[in-house]
């Protein structure tokens, strides 16, 4: 069984096409989807769209519970606040109610077996969505936030940077980013899982898009802030 853990796609439909056709290629046979869909880019509702064609699981993530219910004072930077407002409402006039109510039925978490090996997927950790565990953190630390439940492998997405990790025979997968990477690649990731006879093997998949695309998608459109998103894709970082 080949499965595709996808997260933080943020609007960038473009480089979500990228990674469906590749998924395709790869002949992957459930993908998963871990919440970011439309928020911060400039095809919310586009990206929304791929997302449901492919007749997936899909969880919610911060930026979904932020199209739905506006961008709180302290979850996000104070200097920043304002702006990611005029992104929401932005991003909010794109989609339809149907849309915001798709957003907002999202589950935060899925639990499943697959041949025998049991998932954990989430956006950030199983009790928040906005929580943040970042790659080099302590064992004990990724221990309490993110493996409470028992399970073979957990997945997550939030932090657009992906890496894997191995504690007491579990696999800890973060996906990294579709649409707006942080590691310092400009190319979309995400985690490929094949299971056979109850073995594991992960991997993160990275794909090239075509940035001067979506670049051009954006400054086509009235996004309220697009030297921000322009640098992050350009330096695939923040």
């Amino acid at each position: 069984m080949r499965l595709a853990f996808i997260s933080d796609v943020h609007g960038n439909a473009i480089a979500l096409e990228a990674v469906l056709k590749d998924l395709e290629e790869k002949k992957v046979d459930k993908v998963f989807v871990l919440g970011d869909l439309c928020y911060r880019g400039p095809e919310p509702k586009r990206s929304l769209e791929l997302v449901q064609s492919i007749n997936c699981q899909v969880v919610k993530g911060n930026a979904d519970e932020w199209v739905v219910r506006g961008v709180a004072e302290g979850e996000v930077p104070g200097q920043a606040l304002e702006m990611m407002r005029q992104e929401r409402e932005w991003t909010y006039s794109h989609l339809s109610e149907d849309d915001v109510g798709y957003l907002q039925a999202l589950p935060t978490e899925i639990v499943t077996t697959i041949e025998g090996v049991k998932i954990h997927v989430f956006h950030a950790t199983p009790n928040s969505l906005f929580e943040v565990v970042v790659p080099f953190a302590e064992d004990d630390v990724i221990q309490e936030k993110l493996m409470e439940r028992e399970a073979d492998l957990y997945l997550y997405g939030h932090i657009h940077t992906p890496y894997i990790r191995f504690l007491n025979g579990k696999a800890v997968v973060n996906l990294g980013s579709v649409g707006l990477p942080f590691d310092g690649l400009n190319q979309a990731s995400y985690s490929l899982v094949d299971i056979e006879n109850g073995s594991i093997q992960a991997s993160i998949v990275r794909v090239k898009y075509d940035l001067d695309k979506v670049m051009d998608t954006l400054q086509t459109s009235d996004y309220p802030n697009k030297e921000f998103l322009i640098n992050v894709w350009r330096n695939g970082r923040l």
